[in-house]
């Protein structure tokens, strides 16, 4: 599955320079490279990149990783969108930036739509903590793809049904290794995944 290289939604994007203001970029860059440092985002054995994070704008709208930046240890701003609007039912997103933004988009906005307190969310990959999580933990259909309008139909649903808001974690049961977790800041949702992914391992 490739979430990173193969956009489902039509991206519309207006092809500009953004400016994330500076503790956001910061923030966003300190968890993406921890997401990164631990194999939770970056690009697999097929050359197919993965995982994503992004945090909500103040003037609505959110800034996210762009398309296929798993394979940069590093990103810089040109490596971010900003997320200006979506429609599900037109299967669209409009962005601004140098990169479109991530595949996975619809799934975050679902999460800001559903969740307004929320201000960062980041989507990772790791199939030991999906196997472990995924009959024990709130999940999507395993029906549902990736990237899809049904995808963020379901996030929302499932929020709307499950202890997940309380938890700020979601396995995508519809996406091998996925998992959405969620924040009122970036240090939030990153503790949360840091905090899962010790448990993993100490066999918890």
């Amino acid at each position: 599955m490739n979430e990173d290289g193969f956009i489902k939604f039509n991206c519309k994007r207006i092809e500009k320079n953004i400016s994330i203001p500076l503790q956001t970029f910061e923030s966003l860059l300190k968890w993406r490279q921890k997401m990164y440092e631990l194999g939770l985002i970056g690009i697999n054995s097929e050359s197919i990149g993965y995982g994503n994070i992004s945090a909500r704008c103040a003037e609505g709208g959110f800034y996210i990783s762009g398309t296929a930046t798993g394979r940069f240890s590093v990103l810089e701003e040109k490596h971010f969108a900003l997320v200006n609007s979506w429609s599900y039912k037109q299967n669209s997103l409009q962005c601004t930036g140098m990169i479109n933004a991530s595949a996975e988009s619809l799934s975050h906005a679902a999460i800001y739509e559903t969740l307004p307190q929320t201000g960062a969310v980041i989507h990772v990959h790791h199939k030991g903590m999906w196997d472990k999580y995924i009959n024990s933990k709130p999940a999507t259909s395993t029906e549902v793809s990736y990237g899809s309008p049904e995808m963020a139909w379901e996030i929302q649903q499932v929020i709307q049904k499950t202890d997940s808001h309380k938890e700020n974690f979601l396995v995508m049961g519809g996406h091998e290794e996925g998992i959405i977790i969620w924040g009122n800041t970036l240090d939030e949702a990153g503790g949360i995944i840091l905090k899962h992914y010790k448990s993993f391992l100490e066999g918890r």
